[in-house]
C-alpha cells in the first residue's frame, strides 16, 4: 500500500497520547477525521479494517493481485472522498460499498470475461465461511461443497450477513437492492442451504 505507507511515513500527527486516542475514535470520527486531512486517522482506519475489505474484495474477484489494487483504490477513494461520507450509514458499510463497485467495475474491464453482475459476485473461496459456520473441521468440507451450490446472489448475502456480520439495511445499501429484495434472498439461502446440509446428513443445530 504505497498510498498508506506514504501517510504512514509522512503523518502531521504525533504524540503518545493523541495515538493512543485515536485508537479508542469510532469509524465515523475516524472518516470525518479524514477529511479534514487528518493522516493518522486514515492510517488507523486502514489498519482497522484493510484485511476485512480485501478478503470481501477478494470473494468478489478471485484474483489476490487484483484484490491487493482495489484494496488500495478503496481507501485511496476514502481519502479523496471522505467528505461525501454521510453519517447516517456505518463507515464499514460505505467502505464495503466502495469496494464493491470497484471491484465489479475491475472485473467489466477484463475483456475476455463477459460476463454479467450477478456472475461477477460469487464467493470465491466459501471454505472460509465454513470455518465460521463451524467449530469442528470434519463437516468443513461438506459445508463447502452445499455453499457451492447455492446460487452466486445466495452466496453473496451470506458472505456479508455471517461473515461480514451486516444487517439486512447494510446489506441493501452495499449491494444496491431493496431491503425487501434482500430479505428474499436471505430466506431463500437459508432455506437452499438447510436442504443441502440435510441430504448430506449435516444437523443444522
Amino acid at each position: 500500500m504505497l498510498m498508506i505507507a506514504a501517510l504512514s511515513n509522512q503523518s502531521v500527527l504525533s504524540g503518545t497520547t493523541k495515538s493512543g486516542q485515536i485508537q479508542e475514535t469510532s469509524d465515523e470520527a475516524l472518516v470525518g477525521a479524514i477529511a479534514e486531512d487528518d493522516r493518522l486517522a486514515m492510517r488507523t482506519l486502514y489498519v482497522r479494517h484493510n484485511v476485512r475489505v480485501y478478503r470481501f474484495v477478494r470473494r468478489l474477484v478471485k484474483d489476490t493481485a487484483l484484490a491487493e489494487d482495489i484494496v488500495s483504490d478503496v481507501f485511496l477513494e476514502v481519502w479523496r472522498q471522505a467528505d461525501a461520507f454521510k453519517s447516517k450509514s456505518r463507515a464499514l458499510t460505505w467502505l464495503l460499498g466502495i469496494a464493491r463497485n470497484k471491484a465489479l467495475s475491475a472485473l467489466r474491464r477484463r475483456r475476455d470475461m463477459q460476463l454479467d453482475d450477478r456472475m461477477v459476485v460469487g464467493i470465491a473461496d466459501p471454505a472460509e465461511d465454513a470455518e465460521t459456520m463451524l467449530e469442528h473441521g470434519a463437516r468443513n468440507a461438506t459445508i463447502r461443497e452445499c455453499l457451492s451450490q447455492l446460487s452466486t446472489l445466495h452466496q453473496e448475502v451470506i458472505d456479508l450477513v455471517y461473515y461480514h456480520e451486516k444487517s439486512v439495511e447494510e446489506v441493501a445499501e452495499i449491494v444496491g437492492v431493496p431491503v425487501n429484495t434482500v430479505k428474499t434472498r436471505m430466506f431463500n439461502a437459508r432455506r437452499r442451504m438447510q436442504g443441502l446440509l440435510e441430504t448430506a446428513g449435516v444437523s443444522c443445530h
